[in-house]
């Protein structure tokens, strides 16, 4: 007992290392990962007000498209160690490292954290470490990581409020969620029904407490999500930088349309409509999301009904029915909106369901094994062990080429695992045997996951799009689920330098084929260039005359060019190149008072054009064209804005 009880103690601190060694492993091979995050961080690691406002520049032209939260602990580790790719990425890897933890606690609590807890939460903290989006998204510097790590510390504060109507805990639970909206906006509201229907049917106090607590942890969300929105909404125009992605430059307007309503139905003015046309039921199952996400959800959709099941009659208040009701409930919001969603979508949003499929197997597998000695429950668990098995077979199916190995491997496994379970009952001796059949079971259910996950981990990713694991094809001839953004290969990395620049070359291309071009001119719409040595000491010649060293259109573009110079560069109409900021009227006052030295060429003609929103940029552009001389630098074409 007392090894037992000691090989308890040691199984989280064991889960959390392996977790950390996988998400920190070579983390600076990605470089500068998402340019465009990365230039806004290098922003605020200059300037405070960059850093408050989300600034693309340290001068405070345009911020970025997001409300700025996730930028923060990134800006500050970069303030402390200097602005590089591990500066800007470790904050990011710790966050994956306290969401396993987390989840680990929630799903202990749900079981009212016995000595048979432990093994359904190590299951549930495993099966999130490996998820391969997981372990991309962990390791990359979009905002994501901490809408993630938000709202599974918003669940485990629900979980807690549950257990005893606890109002303080309910009232946390809002205010993480509002600060999940300060990393994404919109996206974290997903949970706010399911979480607030869960605690109004499930809490053990009455109901008119329940109320007017749930009006309290609403309360709280508004405040920890809006202070930020109502500074910038109080500040004027013209003593902020522009609010990135709007049209009027309002964050209100970002927050729902933008970011909010725009998303789901594709009517996003200055957007790019619609970049993924699989929208329908299957998409988590398709070509491209599949091996992002969907190893376990077809054990986490059959356990969470058999959960349900299993935990029917007990009382209103089961810790365990609840638990399930609100992760389970999480997944399928969520799924369901990603699935259906006309507007902008990318593979990478589905690590938002994450948490959610890997607690509702770990709760699901707790609720069905606690009732092993019933048939129905040990023929469920061992056809869940199976279907997996099956669907991991599918999968891997998709990358024939890439360790062919594994696929029968994981589905003879698979069977046998199965097979052993359900002949739990013949088991001798069967306390040790079953528990080394689950464990086996585990084991061969996580395989393939953690598979794509270290492939995931092995392979650099940069640009704005980016797959975990190995490229999948989705039939003959056709691809579907791409290789990670400019997913490459290599054994470069960057120089030592407060302003590194990222391993990378010529021709690089990002998943949806937007080519960047190296030392040889801007990025396209989704990646961004790595300049020339050339290019790079031309630009920062005088470069403390002028308040932005560079001008060029798309946040990209411009990201290139500041991370290699260190300087301020404006992002001419922001990220997709239709924002007004700023107009053609505003340019020419700054370029008359002597404010932008360059305009860098080509940039409009690399952002693919959106079919709304401003052409300001492509005024701009015309108007440079045709009024300054031009340079050629290092293949890149400059109009020096001093010599009209």
């Amino acid at each position: 007992m007392i090894v037992t009880v000691g090989r308890r103690r040691l199984a989280l601190p064991a889960l959390l290392a392996a977790t950390a060694v996988l998400y920190l492993w070579d983390l600076d091979a990605s470089g500068w990962a998402n340019p465009f995050y990365s230039a806004a961080v290098q922003a605020g690691a200059t300037s405070w007000k960059a850093f408050f406002f989300g600034s693309s520049d340290a001068a405070n032209a345009i911020t970025v498209d997001k409300t700025p939260a996730s930028l923060w602990p990134m800006a500050l580790t970069a303030r402390i160690f200097g602005v590089g790719p591990w500066s800007i990425l470790v904050p990011q890897a710790l966050m994956g490292v306290a969401s396993v933890a987390t989840l680990y606690a929630a799903v202990r609590r749900s079981l009212g954290r016995t000595p048979a807890s432990t093994g359904p939460a190590l299951l549930a903290g495993a099966a999130l470490a490996v998820t391969p989006v997981a372990a991309l998204m962990f390791r990359f510097n979009n905002p994501d990581a901490l809408l993630v790590l938000m709202l599974t510390l918003a669940a485990y504060a629900l979980v807690r409020a549950q257990e005893r109507g606890a109002t303080r805990w309910l009232v946390l639970c809002g205010a993480f969620v509002g600060l999940g909206f300060l990393a994404k906006m919109m996206q974290a509201f997903l949970v706010v029904p399911v979480f607030a229907l869960v605690y109004l049917a499930t809490a053990p106090v009455p109901p008119l407490r329940r109320l007017w607590q749930l009006l309290a942890a609403g309360a709280a969300m508004v405040v920890a999500g809006g202070w930020w929105v109502a500074i910038v909404a109080l500040v004027p125009g013209s003593a902020r930088p522009y609010i990135g992605g709007s049209q009027n430059n309002s964050v209100l307007e970002l927050a729902l349309g933008y970011n909010g309503l725009g998303r789901l139905n594709g009517d996003e003015v200055g957007g790019l409509g619609n970049l993924d046309q699989d929208a329908g039921w299957a998409r988590m199952f398709g070509a491209a999301n599949g091996g992002q996400i969907s190893w376990l959800l077809p054990a986490a959709l059959v356990l969470l009904v058999a959960g349900l099941w299993a935990t029917r009659r007990a009382v209103r208040t089961d810790a365990l029915r609840a638990g399930l009701l609100t992760w389970g409930g999480w997944l399928l919001l969520t799924a369901a909106v990603f699935s259906l969603m006309r507007g902008i979508y990318h593979e990478y949003y589905t690590v938002a369901l994450a948490p959610a499929v890997a607690a509702t197997v770990g709760l699901g597998t707790a609720a069905l094994w606690e009732r092993r000695r019933g048939v129905p429950a040990v023929a469920v668990l061992a056809a869940t062990v199976a279907v997996t098995a099956l669907w991991a077979f599918v999968l891997l199916g998709r990358t024939p080429d890439w360790n062919p190995w594994l696929r029968p491997a994981v589905l003879i496994g698979g069977v046998g695992a199965a097979v052993v379970l359900a002949s739990v009952h013949y088991l001798r001796p069967p306390g040790r045997a079953a528990a080394v059949s689950a464990v086996v079971a585990a084991g061969v259910a996580l395989a393939a996951p953690t598979a794509y996950a270290v492939d995931t981990v092995r392979t650099p990713h940069t640009g704005a799009i980016v797959t975990a694991g190995p490229r999948a094809s989705s039939g003959p001839g056709r691809f579907g689920g791409p290789r990670g953004g400019t997913a490459v290969r290599t054994g470069g990395r960057p120089p030592a330098g407060r302003f590194a620049p990222p391993p990378g070359g010529d021709g690089m291309r990002d998943s949806r084929g937007f080519r960047g071009q190296g030392g040889r001119g801007p990025g396209g719409l989704l990646d961004a260039t790595t300049p020339g040595a050339e290019v790079t000491r031309a630009l920062k010649e005088n470069a403390g005359a002028y308040t932005w060293i560079a001008a060029t259109v798309g946040s990209n573009n411009a990201a290139g060019y500041q991370l290699a110079t260190g300087l301020p560069v404006m992002a001419v109409g922001g990220f997709n190149g239709t924002d007004p900021a700023p107009t053609l009227e505003r340019f020419k006052e700054l370029v008359r008072a002597g404010r932008v030295h360059y305009f860098i060429a080509g940039g409009d003609n690399a952002v693919r054009r959106a079919t709304s929103g401003s052409d300001a940029a492509q005024k701009i552009s015309e108007w440079v064209a045709a009024t300054f001389p031009t340079r050629t630098v290092g293949g890149v074409t400059l109009h020096d804005l001093t010599q009209g």
